[in-house]
């Protein structure tokens, strides 16, 4: 499980400068295409161009193109700005469709735009740090830092610095009140230049705009010491606990009072995320609905010819926050098990009915949950729910396993295309599982739910193990 430290902060003071040329460039664009091939630019186009600017905008933000430049690689940055705008455009796409006004508009014109403007806003925020770049190879806006304490997270923060020398930010040496037979010296990325006090001398005379210290949480006296001693000083300093020992799961920076908490747990669907996550999951799975109500028709047929009971079987899960909900399937079996021991479907389980036997392996007798998807009980992608019995069977033995409920259950999964769906007849398959669920959980992203849907459609509906 990957524990790396990563914590969600409002950033105060977000650059206003980038939003503004983000939203020229997108305006622009438009106009100029709308001009330069239709000759006008009209009423529905302004409408449409004021969407995008205000759906953009709010998915940059959300993640996190609003920051620093001399914190984050252009290639992330890059990255995020292509998927912000190409998910701004489905939603544009999905809004025409709805309101029937797609044929409004020239398919040449809105091809042209989204090819042309993400290339654009890449290509500005490449020549400004290009700009900044040179500036910085020139002295300008060029940050010297030291590092107090050698441990595990100082030796890493200084290694992503030095490999990433266009964040302007030098590592000039480790500073520790150890004695050097108590350090590991070794293959330092800095120089070890000698104790704090040093380092305080150093700073008071301003060679040094940047303080980190890199402690162990257990050293709370000395933390506390270091952080006096360099309030003396006009350094910006950082705190670098080690965290990373708590395998964090969407940690978030947050107050109660003037009281600052970091949550260790926590759920990725806080506040626009969840409202963001509760659309996408109305949206998609009406429109799977609507296409998929003939197969509906026709396995609900099937499965009332092929053997006596009810078409649907509503079984007892685990859902949100460990909550009970009813989630609803497809019968595929002649015993519908709701009780306290559940038994999993097995290869060649007699209790499967033969066209249960053939819905079960092409995942069709999962397709009634995009209702439950509608009611608000389960989400398009998430954990797999499991029955009440196989929850209390498995918490007691797989480390982490309630943490996968702090989401909705999906109909799919990162741990589904992943290859763990299906009976999971042994300890080591069941963790793997959890694994999956949990780093889908630390690392959500509209874009990876989208990245899952699809892999999904190409080979998640099947599976060796899917009995």
């Amino acid at each position: 499980m990957d524990s790396t430290l990563k914590l969600h902060s409002n950033y105060g003071a977000l650059h206003v400068l980038y939003r503004t040329i983000d939203s020229i460039i997108i305006f622009a664009t438009l106009y100029f295409i709308s001009m330069s091939y239709t000759n006008s630019f009209d009423q529905k186009s302004l409408l449409s161009v004021s969407y995008s600017i205000l759906i953009y905008l709010l998915i940059a933000e959300r993640n996190e193109l609003y920051r620093s430049w001399r914190v984050y690689r252009f290639k992330d940055e890059a990255v995020s700005i292509f998927r912000a705008w190409v998910l701004t455009f489905m939603a544009l796409v999905l809004l025409a469709f709805f309101t029937k006004t797609s044929e409004n508009y020239s398919r040449v014109v809105a091809t042209s735009w989204l090819i042309t403007t993400p290339i654009l806003l890449i290509v500005w925020r490449y020549i400004a740090k290009q700009i900044l770049k040179t500036l910085r190879d020139h002295g300008y806006s060029r940050k010297e830092a030291i590092i107090i304490g050698v441990t595990e997270n100082g030796i890493k923060l200084a290694n992503q610095l030095k490999n990433h020398p266009e964040l302007g930010i030098n590592v000039i040496g480790f500073y520790d009140d150890r004695g050097k037979e108590r350090l590991n010296l070794k293959d330092l990325p800095a120089p070890f230049k000698g104790n704090v006090p040093s380092a305080l001398k150093l700073t008071k005379k301003g060679a040094v705009q940047h303080i980190y210290i890199s402690m162990p949480m257990k050293a709370n006296e000395r933390i506390k010491q270091y952080l006096n001693a360099f309030s003396d000083t006009t350094a910006n300093t950082y705190l670098i606990p080690d965290f990373f020992v708590y395998n964090l799961m969407q940690s978030r920076l947050s107050a109660i009072g003037n009281i600052p908490t970091i949550s260790i747990h926590d759920t990725p669907f806080y506040g626009t995320n969840g409202w963001l996550k509760r659309v996408q999951d109305i949206v998609v799975s009406t429109c799977i609905l609507l296409l998929i109500s003939p197969v509906l028709i026709g396995v609900a047929i099937g499965v009332k010819l092929s053997s006596p009971g009810p078409v649907i079987f509503k079984q007892y899960r685990y859902g949100l926050d460990g909550r009970q909900i009813k989630v609803w399937k497809f019968r595929s079996m002649s015993a519908m098990d709701n009780g306290t021991v559940v038994k999993q479907a097995t290869k060649n389980d007699p209790r499967i009915t033969p066209f249960g036997a053939f819905i079960r392996k092409t995942s069709l007798d999962e397709l009634p949950q995009f209702f439950n998807v509608l009611q608000g009980r389960m989400s398009i992608v998430g954990p797999r729910p499991h029955a009440v019995a196989h929850n209390e069977e498995y918490r007691t033995i797989v480390e982490r396993y309630m943490l996968r409920h702090k989401v909705k259950p999906g109909i799919t999964g990162l741990a589904q295309v992943k290859g763990y769906r299906g009976e999971t007849d042994t300890l080591d398959k069941m963790q793997k599982r959890v694994e999956f669920d949990l780093k889908y959980i630390q690392s959500w992203s509209t874009w990876l739910d989208i990245k899952i849907i699809f892999m999904t459609i190409f080979k998640g509906f099947t599976g060796k193990t899917a009995y």
